[in-house]
């Protein structure tokens, strides 16, 4: 029986991985609260595509048991496509992080024989992979002992191919970025857990290996890491120094940022939001991608290893990805793997429940081998010469 992908919110994340997905022999049907929006972020000469307006009685009456949802709605869709799921007997696909609502579907969805997939994009999603590979590669390596010192690094950021005086550009509304300046993280330092209650309270400058030459990023922590630590495999008797999932931002970021951040740090009260609002708003005039232009995601995944204070293992994964004629670099990594979680639901590939990106390295090359194939450079370094 031939199942449908019925792919939800047609945004400036999904369009290469919706045209890759129209390019094989699965129907697609793209469901956007806008028609004429999605229409126009994908048109393209070499597929036809079925782009219908976002009615979800209309949806209702088309989803069959064992088509796959994908939701690329805002995150607070998701529960919503999640639950629609379960009376529809749809599998469901999601890039974002997995909630505590979501996660608490798990056992529904193994009644159900449905697969409910998440943090299968790039952040979360292919920063999950590589961290799995690490730790595997690890595991299995000679200098492997429970004893060793662990410190591990995951960071990644998107801006603009060509640095502005800014250096940063949104590709969509400036809000989110702005709110994330007030979120709290947490994660491990010195072995001890550490919290700051916004980004400029932790910076720090990152040297990033990226193929075959270094780059100085500057770098902070980004929501809560520790639960990552179990998600990762890491043992509980391990020794971890170091634990920390950040973003990267270009060379000089904090100093461009400087009075936007005593701005939003003095803000308070009723009135922030519409300040918030109004400075997305200028921002999203001032400093958004002209048509056509390039951007650039970097991500960098490390493991170090120490014994007696002596790096005895080392390895790291990295993109450093541009803006194409297939679609920005930022979309194209999301919606990408997307894609790839979609297929492999509906292959019978990955086991019903609630999940994130793939554990198993056999799966997790896989994937890579396919987003290499697809066009996108992926390095792998060993800082040890052997």
């Amino acid at each position: 029986m031939t199942h449908t992908i019925h792919w939800l919110g047609a945004g400036l994340s999904s369009a290469p991985g919706i045209i890759e997905l129209a390019k094989q022999s699965t129907p697609i049907i793209v469901w956007n609260r806008s028609l004429a929006k999605a229409q126009q972020l994908l048109k393209n000469d070499d597929i036809e595509l079925d782009i219908r307006e976002l009615d979800w009685a209309a949806l209702a009456n088309v989803v069959k048991p064992g088509d796959v949802l994908v939701s690329m709605l805002p995150a607070t869709m998701h529960l919503t496509v999640a639950e629609f799921c379960l009376k529809q007997q749809a599998h469901f696909v999601s890039s974002s992080y997995i909630a505590p609502e979501m996660a608490a579907l798990d056992a529904k969805a193994k009644a159900a024989n449905l697969c409910f997939v998440n943090e299968v994009g790039l952040d979360p999603g292919i920063d999950h992979l590589f961290a799995h590979l690490l730790v595997d590669s690890y595991q299995a390596s000679e200098q492997y002992s429970a004893d060793n010192q662990l410190y591990f690094r995951s960071y990644c950021g998107g801006f603009p191919k060509v640095a502005n005086d800014f250096k940063y550009k949104f590709s969509w509304s400036p809000l989110g970025v702005l709110k994330a300046l007030r979120s709290k993280a947490q994660w491990q330092a010195d072995g001890t857990v550490q919290n700051s209650n916004a980004p400029w309270e932790a910076l720090s400058e990152y040297q990033a290996q990226l193929f075959d030459r270094q780059e100085t990023f500057q770098a902070y922590p980004n929501r809560d890491s520790i639960p990552f630590i179990k998600q990762y495999n890491f043992q509980d008797n391990w020794d971890v120094q170091e634990f920390v999932r950040g973003t990267l931002r270009l060379n000089g970021w904090s100093t461009a940022w400087q009075g936007l951040f005593d701005e939003i740090a003095s803000l308070e009260g009723s009135e922030s939001e519409q300040r918030l609002q109004q400075i997305s708003q200028e921002l999203e005039q001032k400093y958004s991608y002209e048509d056509g232009e390039a951007d650039r995601v970097v991500m960098c995944v490390e493991l170090e290893v120490r014994r007696a204070g002596q790096v005895i293992w080392h390895q790291s994964y990295q993109l450093d990805s541009h803006g194409n004629a297939q679609g920005q670099a930022m979309a194209r990594l999301v919606s990408y793997p997307v894609g790839l979680a979609i297929t492999s639901v509906l292959n019978n590939e990955i086991a019903p429940g609630v999940s994130a990106a793939p554990e198993k390295p056999e799966q997790i090359h896989q994937w890579l081998s396919k987003l290499t194939g697809l066009g996108e450079s992926i390095g792998h370094h060993d800082h040890i010469a052997r």
